[in-house]
């Protein structure tokens, strides 16, 4: 999971427009290295649990949260042509699915510095 581990910015979903996408903060996937991680786009939020191939770069994933505070779960896949890009798509059960794309968000200085005693 360590290659995918952080925070990723939806920069386009095919359905929703990016200011929907980014309605209550910015769009991203966020993904820890437990195999574990969120995402947020227009009003849906939610938790994922991440299957990475480690044959491949990419993951797959389900997912449970809400959409406007109505309980939602889904699935969803991402590849990742490069380090820093992803295409992808979720699906909300018994709902819409969209394709999107991500780009990982850069790491500022401040997240690499180890401290010393």
């Amino acid at each position: 999971m360590n290659e995918f581990v952080g925070k990723w910015r939806i920069t386009e979903m095919e359905v929703w427009a990016q200011d929907s996408v980014d309605l209550i903060e910015e769009g991203y996937f966020y993904f820890d290295e437990n195999d574990q991680g969120k995402f947020i786009f227009c009003a849906v939020k939610g938790n994922l649990d991440v299957a990475v191939n480690t044959r491949m770069p990419e993951l797959e994933f389900s997912w449970e949260g809400t959409d406007d505070a109505r309980p939602v779960s889904g699935r969803g896949k991402i590849e990742f042509p490069t380090p820093f890009e992803g295409e992808g798509i979720i699906y909300i059960h018994n709902g819409e699915s969209s394709i999107f794309s991500i780009k990982r968000i850069k790491k500022t200085v401040t997240d690499n510095v180890v401290k010393f005693r």
